[in-house]
């Protein structure tokens, strides 16, 4: 066949028509391998089933679509299976293609040496010096800086591993077709790359066989460090170092270095989220902690053999600074076994002598954790390993001062440079592990720790003031008694796990723990009362240098209540002399978690969005009343129903003064794959998160520009409004939950083999409290409702205006000048776009209650349609994402292909229910099912 891609007139930048024959070109060698490996007929079904919803989409026509409706019900089960794996495949490549295509034009931008897309380095650094921020003042910013993206195993992500694998081979082939002129030879080779790709795609079944363990998930979060982030944290240290050379040249000299602190670092959920997840247990959180630290070890010794490779200079060709030559020295006197078959190896060469004893001490590290993963392999460890992050560092320090000292900064700045900026972001740790557990949990094991050690027999009976003068007072004391007998189960446990987190301390990392997370704060006691176990467990105690605190603790809180009585929860914990000197103790810095999705399933988008903005702004009050640091940890998911959206944006629609230069928030579900799949995205993520990070931190250099309290007036009454009409339709609307659990496939979704944790807080309660978040927004995405990402809002800004009628000047002025309210309606209108209520009304004939079915359909959908026209006439746009046109393109080119996989998945619903009804075998439909669940996910992007 011939290509789409000879003769291209070189362009300044790609547009949508180089995007679009990407595309094509992808499409048709998809056509070629199903047709060569699946047949002719299942090639001609996803053909006539694709070209037949793209004309539907084009010009409804009730007759070709009866066709269509009546061509798939009469497909087989296998054939259905094929079909479905084809279009998801198709989402694959177009996910990829379209990765690839902003890749290169930011690459283009860049070479052409001009102004740089919004959010980049230069683009905002430019912006921070026409504000007249100095370098001395942005140095001080940056000094403050923590960016901490943090990896959680929840159940969105559909991709299996070794599919991603493929899908970064596909990107590099796919990239290098934009490398303008190719030649023949060229092009032909890359098609058969890509074809072989392909072929190996659609040979890989894309649906797990098993449901994975949480040492599978464990694997899954580090497999993107390996493929990319090793590669692109460095590299996106380097891009601020040159934007800040750019814009800042005239107060740079030429012997000045550009230097700045190190401000990535990365946390992790997985292995540590035992919340609801009765897999998580100690064992499996040692075991999370030291895949960790062998990931990361095997890199710096792969990192250290390569630069032996690159430092060959030799003396007396080159020299070294005194500090390097005495640390020879010393170095060679305490590892001389290193040197022991062959004493001159490299003895005219000193940075490969260094580098060798430092590959060899490494090698005793991997040694060490061998006898942790294999411990009935006798491991003989040489006593070389470094005790830390910290002596490494220390030689990389010494390797790059000496040749800066004689010469080669150059040298110096690059690979050794990287090293030293990977092992400042991972240690011997790789990620900060956080730990969480529900509240409830916590009180059960005080109430029987004390009743066990004779401390306090009723424990469970006091009142809160109560509780927390007995366990303030428990925390003053110099000593507790030793816990002797054996303990409830749960109890065990909890301690076991602190136990083990102050044993890695040591034996791993300081830092190899981040926080402890409390899910369910309600009240201060719940944050007392993990201190207070602490202290059973050695991480809280006495030494001969005073108090000591090893742990970190962060309270979520999750429901609009919780949201809500933030303020007296926290004030009473800061009121605490007790907590406040341990804390003082740990660094005198508390997090606080934000749950965005138990917030937005509980009183909608709005009271949830409103919510945790006032909460953030009472916290930092509170925080900075006291003395005390504060950091937000912000439990955002995929989906904008979960606090999702663009990251840029997210933080720069956080409240004037809170972010004072730290974030942490979570990274969950399909966001890692969209996000971290590939170096070269992995780079621009962090960049635009960096960027707006120093944005909003520049209440630390200059005035924070607050909004008018006039707005702050009219978002309350929006989210009450919004508020109200949610619980309308969730909690007082007859049938609903009916109308939930049987035209959205959430029952379903728990089949998938995506994640370990179960689907339900408690099995078989069919409440709105007991499904997750998660798969509350999964379900009705797949159904294509979006609800829980925009009800409520068309009615909050209806009712405002018929109440203040000449107030929509105000609404858009607000638009305008507050960046929350503007990425509240961009998100808004990005999930009123990928809603269909044609194919949800389909879904709805799911229900065994047609009529009833049908009102709840009604009720939402004029929802649907009244968010739509006032979201438009507030941001004054005739059409949705008119500010988006990249992402209004995107759903367009998708939709089609959507509309196919909706109506399948639909009649498979229908065939799986009632054969599992009647007591009949349904593998032959949960099969294509399941496919059609994971393909919907891969055309919708961000389903939860």
């Amino acid at each position: 066949m011939e290509t789409q891609f000879s003769q291209l007139e070189a362009l300044p930048l790609l547009d949508d028509k180089d995007l679009r024959r990407h595309v094509r070109f992808l499409v048709d060698l998809l056509g070629e391998v199903i047709a060569e490996r699946s047949g002719d007929t299942v090639y001609q079904a996803v053909e006539q089933l694709r070209k037949g919803f793209i004309r539907l989409r084009k010009n409804d026509d009730p007759l070709l679509r009866n066709q269509l409706m009546a061509q798939i019900g009469d497909l087989d089960a296998h054939t259905l299976g094929e079909v479905v794996r084809a279009f998801n495949l198709y989402f694959s490549l177009v996910n990829t293609a379209e990765e690839a295509y902003h890749y290169h034009n930011r690459q283009l931008q860049l070479r052409n040496g001009g102004n740089l897309w919004h959010g980049s380095y230069l683009d905002t650094l430019t912006q921070l010096k026409q504000e007249g921020v100095t370098l001395a003042q942005l140095k001080g910013l940056l000094g403050k800086l923590v960016y901490m993206p943090v990896f959680t195993a929840h159940p969105t992500e559909s991709k299996r591993r070794t599919v991603m694998e493929v899908l970064r081979r596909v990107f590099l082939f796919d990239e290098q077709l934009n490398h303008k002129p190719l030649t023949g030879f060229d092009e032909q080779r890359i098609r058969r790359e890509l074809k072989q790709q392909i072929q190996l795609l659609w040979a890989t079944d894309e649906v797990r066989a098993v449901k994975p363990t949480v040492r599978d998930e464990v694997k899954n979060g580090l497999y993107y460090f390996n493929v990319s982030l090793f590669n692109a944290v460095p590299r996106s240290y380097r891009n601020l170092e040159n934007a800040i050379r750019r814009v800042y040249a005239d107060e740079l000299t030429d012997s000045e270095p550009v230097r700045i602190p190190h401000y990535l670092q990365f946390g992790s959920w997985i292995g540590g989220d035992r919340d609801g997840n009765p897999y998580v247990t100690a064992q499996t959180t040692e075991m999370a902690v030291m895949l960790q630290k062998r990931v990361v070890i095997r890199r710096y010794h792969q990192d250290v053999t390569d630069l032996m490779f690159t430092l060959t200079q030799s003396q007396p060709l080159c020299q070294v600074n005194t500090a390097l030559a005495e640390d020879l020295a010393e170095t060679e006197a305490r590892f001389s076994k290193a040197f022991a078959t062959n004493p001159s190896r490299f003895i005219n060469e000193p940075y490969r002598r260094k580098l060798y004893m430092m590959r060899y001490r490494l090698e005793d590290n991997l040694r060490l954790l061998q006898q942790y993963f294999h411990p009935e392999q006798r491991v003989d460890a040489l006593g070389a390993a470094y005790a830390d992050e910290r002596e490494l560092l220390a030689d990389l320090y010494c390797i790059q001062k000496s040749l800066i000292d004689n010469g080669d900064k150059a040298v110096a700045n690059a690979q050794v440079s990287d090293l030293i900026r990977l092992v400042e972001t991972f240690g011997f740790y790789l990620l900060h592990l956080d730990v969480r557990q529900e509240s409830s949990r916590h009180t059960d094991a005080v109430a029987e720790v004390l009743a066990q050690t004779g401390l306090n027999r009723d424990y469970a009976d006091k009142t809160e003031t109560e509780r927390q003068q007995i366990i303030s007072e428990l925390l003053r004391r110099p000593h507790l008694p030793d816990i002797y007998g054996d303990l409830q189960p749960q109890t065990e446990e909890v301690l076991d796990l602190m136990r083990l987190m102050a044993r890695l301390r040591t034996e791993v990392s300081e830092q190899a723990f981040g926080h402890y997370v409390i899910s369910m704060t309600h009240e201060a006691s719940h944050i007392l009362e993990v201190m207070l176990l602490a202290r059973f467990a050695g991480l809280v105690g006495q030494d001969e240098e005073g108090w000591f605190c090893h742990i970190h603790i962060a309270p979520l809180f999750e429901t609009i209540e919780d949201l809500a009585h933030i303020e007296p929860v926290m004030s009473a914990l800061f009121d605490n002399p007790a907590y406040r000197s341990l804390l003082k103790a740990s660094g005198n810095r508390q997090e606080v978690m934000l749950g965005y999705s138990d917030s937005c399933k509980d009183g909608g988008i709005l009271a949830s969005a409103w919510h945790l903005y006032q909460a953030q702004q009472k916290v930092s009050e509170l925080s900075e009343r006291f003395g005390i640091a504060c950091r937000m940890f912000h439990g955002r998911g995929g989906t904008v129903g979960r606090g999702g959206g663009p990251t840029h944006d997210a933080i720069l629609a956080q409240p004037p003064g809170t972010v004072q230069g730290q974030i942490k928030f979570t990274e969950q579900g399909e966001v890692l794959s969209f996000k971290y799949g590939n170096t070269e995205t992995a780079a621009y993520e962090l960049g635009m998160g960096v960027s707006a990070l120093i944005k909003a931190s520049r209440s630390l250099v200059t005035d924070a520009r607050r909004e008018p309290a006039e707005y702050h007036q009219i978002m309350s009454q929006l989210a009450a409004y919004g508020e109200q009409h949610y619980r309308r339709l969730t909690e007082q609307t007859p049938y609903f939950l009916d109308y939930f659990y049987e035209a959205c496939p959430i029952t379903e979704i728990g089949l998938m083999n995506i994640g370990s944790r179960p689907s339900h807080r408690k099995a078989g309660d069919r409440s709105k409290s007991s499904v997750r978040a998660i798969g509350w927004v999964f379900a009705w995405a797949q159904s294509r409702h979006t609800l829980p990402g925009w009800y409520g809002i068309g009615y909050a800004l209806n009712t405002w205006l018929a109440q203040n009628p000449e107030g929509l000047p105000l609404l858009k002025q607000m638009v305008q000048d507050w960046p929350f309210f503007r990425a509240l309606l961009s998100n808004t209108q990005m999930s009123v776009a990928k809603a269909d209520m044609d194919i949800a009304k389909q879904y709805a004939t799911l229900c065994g209650d047609t009529e009833k079915s049908l009102g709840v359909l009604s009720i939402i959908r004029e929802e649907h349609q009244q968010t739509t026209d006032e979201v438009l006439m507030v941001v004054d746009a005739e059409k949705l994402l008119s500010e988006n046109p990249a992402l209004a393109l995107s759903l367009r080119r998708r939709n089609p292909y959507l509309d196919p996989l909706n109506h399948i998945q639909i009649m498979l619903l229908r065939r799986y229910r009632q054969a599992e009804a009647d007591g009949e075998d349904t593998q032959q439909w949960r099969d294509p099912l399941l496919r059609t669940i994971s393909a919907i996910s891969q055309g919708m992007r961000n389903t939860g």
